[in-house]
């Protein structure tokens, strides 16, 4: 058998990107902006504060040669604190300059990051803050007296303080001191004891660099998963890992054809409205930009749409990295839908996280994109293990072809052993370089998902797809969120794909939920939120669904809602659907 018969995609891939990368540096992440600090000390990094110019003001900016002495202060002094080589830092900060600073201060000095969304409430923050072990918090003042709150429930003996204004321009920091520092509870009058504030520590560690060597092999971050189907669990990824991931997302887009052949990379502006908190936002997202010399517009809460798209239009960003949540909202703005902000300058634009709906798609290309391309990746191989090409076939519905050096094989969902054919569904596993090193403290979750086969470890993604005959790849849905509906199996992804398709329809989450007139047996509900200024019923969507899909496999029930549950990267949370029919279900009762 050649390599073409095991792995079909590698025909396909575009010119210039190359099949393997091997052999993969042993460096730590950090060694790229320590690098890049000294090939171009001067050069933005970080625009700190995306606020367009009024009264003359200017955007701060963070330059590569500052972060990294800024990074270097912040490795110092949690070593002089007491941080030991492989101990955890948690990092509960949003898209701020601090966090680019505080990420590689904690890998300089050897430590493990474990970034938490910072909006999470109080228990779901103290079960990962606890779970990671972290003696360190490292925060907003936003977020203070949450971190307050939970501390006793975790080992932290230090939190550490920042103020988001302390990045941003001389202007924009005193319209935020006066109009909205006090008012939206960013101001704290004083720390508790043991607390320590950032910049206190930066001027007093500043010039000094950390004496710990770092390798490789060492832990660099404990992702959390999202949690959709379970309890979250911390994925362990290594330094190499992560420098492989950064070294494949710039592979895959180093093209020799098309719009961006010979493009300098160190000119690209990356849109930053990931979270940073999520590996995709954090490898994908900041890790490849700061390994090209590109820079980021740091966007700290993307569900601000309105500034999300102006921002748009100013910085005419030229890499949009985001969720089909994210440009769903951007392609219904009423200034997008009347043309007045369009996409000209994006060049590459990749949706992950969750299934890009075909006209989600349409619509940003329509709007002036060069193309938006859907791509695939788990918190356990991380981020990145699937694109579709830049120049070459965009095929609808698929997530694409594996990167460079990714392994991929369809099995069987009976024996979990046996290789399915081209076009057959099964459960979809992974290996390669980027492979995480188990998840933390759960040694039977590590081993239902690390597991032998044909004498190598693979990752069982517990996503049920297939392979069509060019190698590209295509999820059909979740195995916990499969349903049973007459004895048929239905996927509720695919019955989503076809409901969005209907004009009226912004979002849709569909589930099984236990069915009300037959005990043991599973109905499928959908809920949907619609388009504004627009009205749909359930009879119409019965009727639109009834076109494409089988009769077992079309909704007899709907809910319209405002909006859906969704993770923090944008993927629907269908346990929480079925727990909000449960609920409705019981009221009747409790009344």
């Amino acid at each position: 058998m050649g390599i073409y018969d095991e792995k079909p995609w590698l025909k396909h891939y575009d010119p210039g990107v190359r099949p393997s990368l091997e052999p993969y540096p042993d460096v730590p992440l950090q060694h790229y902006l320590i690098e890049g600090a000294k090939q171009r000390p001067n050069a933005p990094a970080l625009i700190t504060d995306a606020v367009l110019p009024v009264l003359g003001h200017v955007p701060a900016t963070l330059t590569y040669g500052e972060l990294d002495v800024q990074s270097d202060a912040v490795a110092v002094a949690l070593i002089k604190m007491g941080l030991k080589k492989g101990e955890t830092v948690a990092l509960v900060l949003p898209n701020v300059a601090q966090f680019a600073v505080t990420y590689y201060g904690v890998l300089k000095a050897g430590g493990i990051v474990a970034a938490t969304n910072p909006t999470y409430p109080a228990d779901k923050m103290a079960f990962q803050i606890n779970d990671c072990d972290a003696k360190f918090v490292i925060t907003l003042t936003l977020f203070y007296s949450l971190i307050k709150e939970v501390q006793p429930k975790t080992k932290v003996k230090t939190v550490i303080v920042t103020s988001v204004k302390e990045y941003l321009a001389p202007l924009a920091r005193l319209l935020f001191t006066v109009a909205r520092e006090k008012k939206d509870g960013h101001r704290i009058d004083a720390l508790g004891a043991g607390d320590v504030w950032l910049q206190e520590l930066i001027t007093r560690y500043r010039g000094q660099k950390p004496n710990v060597t770092v390798t490789g092999s060492d832990l660099a971050l404990f992702q959390y998963t999202g949690g959709t189907t379970g309890v979250s669990k911390g994925a362990m990824a290594c330094h190499r890992a992560l420098v492989a991931n950064t070294l494949q997302a710039v592979a895959w887009t180093t093209v020799t054809e098309g719009d961006l052949a010979g493009k300098d990379r160190s000119e690209f502006v990356f849109l930053g409205a990931l979270p940073l908190f999520h590996v995709f936002g954090l490898l994908i997202m900041l890790s490849q930009a700061l390994s090209t010399g590109a820079r980021i517009v740091l966007i700290p809460n993307a569900r601000e749409i309105d500034n999300v798209v102006e921002i748009i239009k100013h910085y005419k960003p030229n890499v949009f990295l985001g969720v089909p949540a994210l440009f769903n909202a951007v392609n219904n703005h009423p200034r997008v839908k009347s043309g007045e902000v369009r996409f000209e300058s994006v060049w590459i634009a990749q949706s992950g996280a969750a299934p890009l709906p075909p006209t989600t798609k349409r619509e940003f290309e329509a709007a002036g994109a060069k193309l938006l391309y859907e791509g695939y990746g788990m918190s356990e191989m991380p981020t990145a293990t699937h694109n579709n090409p830049i120049i070459g076939v965009n095929k609808v519905g698929s997530v694409g072809m594996p990167l460079p050096d990714v392994e991929c094989k369809i099995i069987s969902l009976d024996d979990g052993v046996t290789e399915m054919p081209q076009g057959e569904i099964g459960e979809i596993i992974m290996r390669g370089p980027n492979i995480m090193s188990g998840y933390y403290k759960m040694p039977t979750e590590t081993a239902n998902t690390m597991r032998d086969h044909g004498g190598k470890t693979w990752i069982y993604s517990g996503d049920i797809g297939f392979m069509d005959e060019d190698g590209y790849f295509y999820i059909v849905d979740r195995k916990k969120d499969m349903a049973l509906i007459g004895g048929f199996n239905v996927y509720p992804n695919m019955v989503e794909k076809v409901i969005k398709e209907h004009p009226a329809v912004l979002e849709v989450g569909v589930a099984g939920v236990p069915h009300e007139g037959r005990v043991g047996q599973e109905a499928l509900k959908a809920w949907i939120v619609v388009k504004e200024g627009m009205s749909v019923t359930a009879e119409d969507l019965i009727k639109h669904c009834e076109k494409s899909l089988a009769p077992y496999e079309v909704p007899r029930r709907y809910a319209f809602i405002k909006e859906l549950p969704k993770s923090t990267v944008g993927k629907t949370l269908r346990r929480e659907l079925v727990q909000m029919e449960m609920a409705e279900r019981e009221r009747p009762m409790m009344d």
